[in-house]
């Protein structure tokens, strides 16, 4: 039986990777070809060379959205985790309600983008009323800040939940020795449960990392990338410059960002993942 499987288990993977292929291969591929070309179909696409990329380093609204979201990703990451740790290590304490705190923090990821952007549209838009500032659409910088507010409120349960998930694989004796050895909580924090749960910090980095810059349904809920797409992130000037503009060159020229974007989130996605696995070899 063994052998039968190791001379035709790689069958059972043919529908798997056929899948795989038709579902994302060959688009990648097509929409790589059709990032040099002008076209409102593909069946009519026209060869232009790099003229698509060169227009977009030259498109203003990109660069600024380009900035925008990198801002947007740091800040986020860094509040997500931090939030997402404390939390875990409160809810890992043998305090009452644990369970009931955990499914709290939690329920907010269950709920759909587009429904939380206009969500906290409405809570933001009530605040600032009554302190007499302008509206999101009007005001950039409670427009990113409302971005972050949001954020954080819909992945910091998913992240706890991880984060609980490592805290808990670290073994008593450890902790134990730890405390016989003199260590006090902020000591024990340090040099025992942080380099411990760095495989969850590993994995919670890298879907904070890169749900921050394919951010879109939020953006588009949220702030619409207003005022003057001050607040348009990369995935949403994506959509704008491909579905709000008519003519072959839109077309091109918003496939052109597509490819750049996502090379950009491929590239920062692996450098943090060697970055932190080696963090992982070291503890």
């Amino acid at each position: 039986m063994e052998k039968a499987l190791k001379k035709y288990g790689f069958v059972f993977t043919i529908p798997t990777f056929a899948a795989f292929f038709i579902g994302f291969i060959m688009p990648f591929i097509q929409g790589l070809y059709l990032s040099f070309c002008q076209f409102t179909t593909v069946d009519n696409a026209k060869w232009n060379g790099l003229d698509n990329y060169i227009r977009v380093f030259q498109d203003e609204s990109f660069l600024s959205a380009f900035g925008f979201t990198v801002s947007f990703a740091v800040v986020s990451v860094v509040s997500i985790n931090m939030l997402a740790f404390g939390l875990a290590l409160l809810l890992t304490r043998e305090i009452k309600g644990t369970n009931f705190f955990r499914t709290v923090f939690f329920m907010p990821n269950l709920i759909g983008g587009i429904v939380l952007g206009y969500i906290w549209q409405i809570l933001i838009n009530c605040v600032l009323s009554l302190v007499e500032q302008p509206l999101l659409k009007l005001n950039s910088t409670a427009g990113y800040w409302g971005l972050i507010i949001l954020m954080c409120w819909q992945q910091v349960g998913y992240m706890m939940i991880i984060y609980i998930a490592g805290l808990q694989n670290i073994p008593e004796d450890v902790l134990e020795a730890a405390r016989v050895d003199g260590a006090n909580s902020i000591q024990t924090l340090i040099k025992v449960k942080l380099p411990m749960v760095m495989s969850s910090i590993t994995v919670c980095v890298f879907l904070t990392l890169t749900n921050s810059f394919k951010l879109f349904d939020q953006n588009l809920a949220l702030t619409a990338g207003e005022p003057a797409h001050s607040t348009e992130m990369l995935a949403l000037n994506i959509y704008q410059t491909f579905y709000a503009r008519a003519g072959a060159q839109w077309k091109g020229l918003g496939q052109a960002k597509a490819v750049i974007f996502c090379i950009v989130v491929i590239a920062i996605s692996m450098l943090q993942l060697n970055a932190t696995r080696k963090k992982e070899v070291q503890s």
